[in-house]
């Protein structure tokens, strides 16, 4: 397996195909939903002073004293979408954690499934250096941080206009 260190650059990208397995070493962003808006935000107006986005990586996920890892799928607000989304098309629902009788059987109804993704919050804790919080403290956990990496592992999902999807 090949070994990533941000700043990524132009060559290394060209290089990756979809399948290819690697890992991640060095300093990356983290941010989801509260926060990114606020980050494109700071581009439009070039004001993103210290944070350097050149061959960066951003991982979506929020940093906790737990660490960092996928979010629960039944959550009231997650899981009351299961059956709206399967209405109206959606066959995978992916997340992690046990979901309802009257959820399952709603997905049946609309012949759609749901998949799990492994808890990785252990192994992405062990492999966390460090954790500098960049931008947006009043955000807490879901602020924008700067993490430092060794061996984060991960598959290139899409490259070059293909996906594994």
């Amino acid at each position: 397996m090949r070994i990533l260190y941000p700043p990524i650059s132009e060559d290394e990208i060209k290089s990756l195909r979809v399948d290819d397995m690697v890992y991640i070493s060095g300093k990356i962003y983290c941010g989801r939903d509260a926060v990114l808006p606020k980050i494109c935000k700071l581009i439009d107006e070039g004001t993103l002073g210290d944070i350097d986005l050149q061959g960066s990586v951003i991982f979506h996920t929020a940093v906790s004293p737990a660490g960092v890892g996928p979010t629960s799928s039944n959550k009231v607000e997650i899981e009351g979408s299961f059956p709206k989304l399967s209405e109206a098309g959606v066959k995978l629902h992916l997340g992690k954690g046990a979901i309802g009788a009257d959820t399952i059987a709603k997905l049946d109804e609309c012949n759609s499934v749901f998949a799990v993704i492994p808890p990785v919050t252990a192994l992405l804790k062990n492999n966390t250096i460090s954790k500098r919080m960049v931008a947006f403290p009043e955000l807490g956990m879901e602020a924008f941080y700067e993490l430092e990496v060794k061996d984060y592992p991960c598959i290139i999902a899409v490259a070059h206009n293909k996906s594994i999807y």
